[in-house]
C-alpha cells in the first residue's frame, strides 16, 4: 500500500507542481509539505485536505495510531503488582471459605455465591475489555489455584470442598460474564 507521501508525490509530479508550488497553492508550510512527502510524519487532517483539494484527489483515511505516553518502569511494576495482589486476594479468600478446616456449609455456600459476585463485578468494569485478556488478567490466580489444588490436596478432596467448582464458577464468570450484562442497559458506562 503507498503510503500518503507516495501519494502526494506521484500526484504533485502529474501536475507538474514543484513542491513550493503546492505550498503556495494550497496555503501549507513547504517543510512541511518535505516532511510528509518524506513520510518524517503523520500530517494532520486539515493539512492533508488543503494538500488534497489542491491535487484535485480523495482524501485518504490516515491510520490513526493512538501515541501513548511510554510508562516509566515504576508505573508498569505497580501495574502488575497490583494485579498480582488482586489475584493473591481473590485465591486466599476462596481458600478460606472453601478449603479452611473450619469452613463449613455457610462458608462454602458464600464461596460460591463471591466466585460469581466478584468477578462478574470485574466484568462491569472491564466491558471494554476482550475475554481473553480479562481471562489473563484477573482469573491468572483461579488457574494456578485450581491446578495447585488438585496437586496439593487432590482431586476428590478440592472438589468435595467446593473450591474447584467455586474456581470454575470465577473463570467461567470472567470470561463468559460479558454476555450476561446486558449491552444495552442504561446503567452500563459507556
Amino acid at each position: 500500500m503507498n503510503s500518503i507521501g507516495e501519494m502526494i508525490i506521484s500526484s504533485r509530479k502529474n501536475k507538474n507542481l514543484t513542491q513550493e508550488q503546492l505550498a503556495d497553492l494550497s496555503k501549507v508550510n513547504l517543510r512541511t509539505i518535505q516532511r510528509i512527502e518524506n513520510n518524517e510524519n503523520v500530517p494532520r487532517e486539515n493539512t492533508l485536505k488543503l494538500i488534497c483539494d489542491t491535487l484535485e484527489i480523495a482524501v485518504p483515511k490516515i491510520e490513526t495510531q493512538l501515541f501513548v505516553k511510554s510508562s516509566n518502569f515504576i508505573e508498569i511494576a505497580f501495574k502488575y503488582f497490583s494485579l498480582v495482589i488482586i489475584n493473591l486476594a481473590l485465591m486466599a479468600m476462596l481458600g478460606w471459605m472453601t478449603l479452611d478446616s473450619e469452613s463449613n456449609l455457610n462458608s462454602r455456600f458464600a464461596g460460591v455465591l463471591l466466585s460469581f459476585l466478584i468477578p462478574i463485578c470485574i466484568v462491569f468494569f472491564t466491558l471494554k475489555m476482550s475475554r481473553t485478556q480479562r481471562l489473563l488478567k484477573f482469573g491468572s490466580g483461579f488457574f494456578v489455584y485450581l491446578i495447585l489444588a488438585i496437586i496439593a490436596v487432590g482431586f476428590p478432596t478440592a472438589f468435595v470442598s467446593g473450591l474447584l467448582p467455586c474456581l470454575s464458577i470465577g473463570l467461567i464468570t470472567l470470561f463468559y460474564g460479558d454476555s450476561l450484562i446486558l449491552k444495552n442497559s442504561n446503567f452500563i458506562i459507556k
